[in-house]
């Protein structure tokens, strides 16, 4: 194949390929158990599975409705009223997405114009700055204060300018697995009355809270909802995070304008995967239990992990538990990170790759959607470093 006759002036620069993706073949090349990309090493239920076969067989294979199957955003709608007290016309202001990361992005897409700014927290889900900037638009990002990951809102109400065009929030927050409080909440909500800036809210692990804490919406309060994308996964609730099955909560005015984008975009997402999520949401028990679920394989993780010299930051939600290795090594999280899997048969994530100018925190993330047999053997080799 002859080469492009020019140099490409590309629009990202600076990205390469994503850190999950590198070390997923690294942990493949080296036969290493992957605690590193959140995706489980468990199947869905297998009533899902017989759903999506009954609606391929009954000929459900053509195009659906670009905004998503009736049936579906009616669930959806119920869900979020159920849960948050929030009511959302399915007609208007539900959306199907080819999974969350396409939401975030489109939101941006429908928000973002050259030169506006959005606020994120570092350490920041890894598609977020290239969104912004892909859109012409510029990242702004504050720093959440470790140990325990939580804004300093002053710091926030610090970064607005008149070029503020959104703020872009995640909770349970993937990589820190920090929540936000009510309290976190009405301070956003307080701030940003009287103003026309946006709340994109990235909620994918919306079912994902621990120790009895509640997640915290942006569609429970009403000062946030009336200018906020909530965006949430189905394949985070349903174990299937292939499926790349997603939906995005707005009101009419801003979900108008998001179809806009969408609709010469992917046009569609899978039609036989929406109805089978239809009727497998008709009992709520799978995303109501998945909590105590995912809880349970924290506790078990850490527990194997009890002796080791690792010190546990708090994981209040996702399936992720970070690790703070400064008793064990000097190294850097990335270098540290590539040796466990080479040399010990553990790949595991590293948080600094989630900053533009990172800190020296020495902290690994660590997924634990996994079976018991596979956590306990990786707790089993990381204690004995």
């Amino acid at each position: 194949m002859p080469s492009f006759p020019r140099p490409i002036a590309s629009k990202l620069p600076n990205v390469g390929t994503t850190i999950f993706t590198v070390m997923t073949r690294l942990a493949q090349e080296h036969n290493a158990i992957n605690l590193s990309q959140g995706f489980p090493d468990f199947d869905c239920a297998k009533e899902l599975r017989d759903l999506v076969t009954k609606y391929i067989n009954a000929g459900l294979n053509q195009y659906p409705p670009m905004a998503g199957v009736m049936q579906l955003r009616e669930r959806i709608a119920e869900k979020a009223e159920s849960l948050y007290g929030a009511r959302y016309d399915p007609e208007h202001e539900v959306t199907v997405v080819p999974g969350a990361t396409y939401g975030i992005f489109t939101a941006l897409a429908t928000l973002v114009r050259p030169g506006d700014e959005v606020i994120m927290f570092e350490p920041t889900y890894d598609s977020y700055v290239p969104s912004v900037e892909v859109n012409g638009g510029v990242p702004v990002c504050v720093q959440l204060r470790y140990p325990d990951y939580s804004i300093d809102w002053g710091e926030v109400q610090r970064a607005i300018t008149p070029k503020t065009r959104a703020i872009l929030i995640n909770t349970p927050n993937n990589p820190t697995a920090s929540v936000l409080s009510g309290e976190d909440m009405r301070m956003l909500e307080g701030m940003l009355r009287g103003t026309d800036i946006a709340v994109i809210s990235d909620e994918v692990y919306e079912h994902l809270v621990y120790d009895g804490h509640r997640h915290q919406s942006v569609t429970r309060f009403p000062g946030l909802a009336e200018r906020s994308f909530a965006i949430s996964s189905f394949g985070k609730t349903y174990h299937v995070t292939g499926w790349k099955m997603g939906y995005v909560l707005a009101p009419k005015e801003l979900m108008a304008e998001f179809r806009k984008v969408h609709q010469y975009n992917v046009f569609v997402t899978n039609g036989p995967l929406q109805y089978a999520l239809a009727e497998f949401m008709e009992n709520p028990e799978a995303y109501l239990s998945l909590a105590g679920f995912y809880q349970k394989k924290r506790d078990f993780f850490l527990q194997g992990l009890r002796g080791s010299r690792f010190k546990p930051l708090p994981s209040r939600g996702t399936f992720f538990q970070n690790l703070a290795y400064d008793a064990i090594s000097d190294e850097k999280d990335t270098d540290l990170a590539v040796r466990l899997t080479k040399e010990r048969g553990v790949a595991a994530i590293p948080v600094s790759v989630f900053y533009r100018e990172p800190p020296d925190h020495k902290v690994l993330r660590f997924c634990f959607a996994k079976s018991e047999e596979t956590l306990a053997k990786g707790a089993e080799i990381l204690s004995k470093l």
